[in-house]
C-alpha cells in the first residue's frame, strides 16, 4: 500500500523494508530467547542514521517528515518489536529536547543522539505511576545552583544500556524534567528480565540516589515536566509505536499465510478450512486499516493539524488491539507449534500484549477518544 506515499517516501520504505529483512528479523527470536541487544545493533542503526532520521538537520539528523519516520517505525515492528522500542523511546528524548531544550542543549545533545553515541531513555513510570505521570514521586530538590534527585523510575526502556535519561520527578512548583546522564554519582540501573513481551528491549529499573545534576539540564521550565515535556514526547511515543503494531499486524498476516499454505491436516492445507481463512481476513483488512489510520496520523502530524492528537490516538489504539486479536489468530493457526519457540508468533503474541499497555494503555485511549466524539458533535451542532 504505497499510493497515498511521495516517491521518496517509497523509496524510504524500499530501503527501510531491505535493512529490516536483512539485519533485523533474522535474529530477533535469538534476540528475544537472549533478552538481551547487542551492542552492535545500536551501532549498526546508528550508523544507517535511523537513530537520528527525525532530528533537525541543523543538528547532524535526518529532518524527515512523521510520514516517513512512522514507515521506520512499522519496519522495524515487523522485523523486532523490541528494536523499534529502541527507535521510539531514543526519538522521543531527541525530541523532546529539540522542542523544549535551551540552545546550549541542544547544540549539546542533538548531535550525539542524531549519530547515535548517545542513546536515549524516558525515566517517568515508577513502581506506583504508570498512566498518571503527573502522581510522580521522585524527588528533585534545589541546592544553589543544582537539583537533587532521590527516587525509583521502573519500565525504562532501554534504561539498562541508555546514556541519557529524560527524568520526570516533583519539585516545589510541580512535575518537572530534567536530563540526567549515566555517569552521575547516585544513578544505577537493574535489568528487568523475563517480561512477557519486547525482552530484548533491555527495560531496567533506575535508581537515583542524591544525584547531583546542574540546572543547565532542566528542561523547559519547572512545573511543565508531565503538561508540556512528557505530554509532547508521549505523543510521538504512541504514533511510532502505533505504527510498530502494523508491523505486528504484516508479521502475523505473513507468518499465517505461509503457515496455512504449507501445513495439511485431513488431507488439505488448512487454508482451505473456512475458519482459517476467515481469522486471515480479518488479519488483512485490519492491517491494510492499521496502516490508513497511521498514514493518515502522519499526514496531519506533517500539516501540524490540530486533528493529529485525536488522529494519532485514534491509529495507536485500532492498530495496537488489532495487533492483539492477529496475534492470538497466528498462535491459533499454528496450533501447538505458535506455543514453541521454533516460530515468531509466540513473540509476537507476547509483543503485542505490550503494545496495548505502553504509550497509554488501551483504556485510557477509549476514555479519550470518547471525549474526541462529544467534542466533535458538539462542534458540528453549534455551526448549525
Amino acid at each position: 500500500m504505497t499510493g497515498s506515499l511521495s516517491a521518496q517516501q517509497a523509496q524510504s520504505l524500499k530501503e527501510f523494508r531491505a535493512f529490516a529483512d536483512d539485519a533485523i528479523a533474522p535474529h530477533a527470536d535469538a534476540w528475544h530467547r537472549a533478552q538481551r541487544t547487542p551492542e552492535h545493533v545500536v551501532r549498526l542503526l546508528a550508523d544507517e542514521g535511523l537513530l537520528g532520521l527525525p532530528v533537525p538537520r541543523q543538528y547532524g539528523g535526518g529532518g524527515c517528515d512523521a510520514v516517513t519516520l512512522g514507515l521506520l517505525a512499522g519496519e522495524l515492528g515487523r522485523a523486532c518489536s523490541s528494536i523499534r522500542s529502541l527507535l521510539t523511546v531514543h526519538t522521543m528524548v531527541a525530541h523532546a529536547v529539540a522542542r523544549w531544550g535551551s540552545r546550549a542543549q541542544k547544540e549539546t545533545w542533538l548531535p550525539r543522539l542524531a549519530r547515535g553515541e548517545t542513546i536515549g531513555a524516558l525515566a517517568v513510570s515508577e513502581p506506583g505511576a504508570g498512566s498518571d505521570a503527573s502522581s510522580v514521586t521522585t524527588r528533585l530538590t534545589r541546592d544553589g545552583a543544582d537539583w537533587i534527585v532521590d527516587g525509583h523510575k521502573k519500565w525504562t526502556t532501554y534504561g539498562h544500556t541508555a546514556d541519557l535519561f529524560l527524568v520526570v520527578g516533583r519539585g516545589e512548583q510541580g512535575p518537572t524534567a530534567l536530563l540526567v546522564e549515566r555517569d552521575t554519582p547516585g544513578l544505577r540501573t537493574e535489568l528487568i528480565e523475563d517480561l512477557v513481551g519486547i525482552r530484548a528491549s533491555m527495560t531496567a529499573h533506575v535508581y537515583l540516589e542524591s544525584c547531583r545534576v546542574p540546572d543547565a539540564n532542566l528542561l523547559a521550565r519547572p512545573g511543565l515536566g508531565v503538561s508540556h515535556v512528557v505530554g509532547a514526547a508521549l505523543d510521538l511515543g504512541r504514533y511510532t509505536v502505533g505504527w510498530g503494531c502494523v508491523g505486528i499486524l504484516d508479521a502475523c498476516l505473513t507468518a499465517s499465510v505461509d503457515y496455512a499454505g504449507e501445513r495439511e491436516q485431513f488431507g488439505s492445507p488448512i487454508k482451505e478450512h473456512q475458519l482459517v481463512r476467515r481469522m486471515i481476513s480479518n488479519m488483512y483488512t485490519d492491517a491494510r486499516a492499521a496502516r490508513l489510520l497511521c498514514l493518515e496520523a502522519g499526514r496531519l502530524r506533517d500539516e501540524r493539524d490540530p486533528g493529529a492528537l485525536a488522529a494519532t490516538s485514534t491509529a495507536k489504539y485500532f492498530a495496537a488491539t488489532a495487533a492483539g486479536r492477529a496475534a492470538l489468530d497466528a498462535v491459533q493457526i499454528h496450533g501447538a507449534n505458535g506455543c514453541g519457540a521454533d516460530y515468531p508468533v509466540q513473540r509476537h503474541l507476547g509483543d503485542s500484549r505490550v503494545m496495548e499497555i505502553i504509550e497509554g494503555s488501551a483504556q485510557l485511549h477509549q476514555v479519550g477518544l470518547a471525549e474526541y466524539a462529544f467534542q466533535e458533535r458538539g462542534a458540528r451542532r453549534s455551526e448549525r
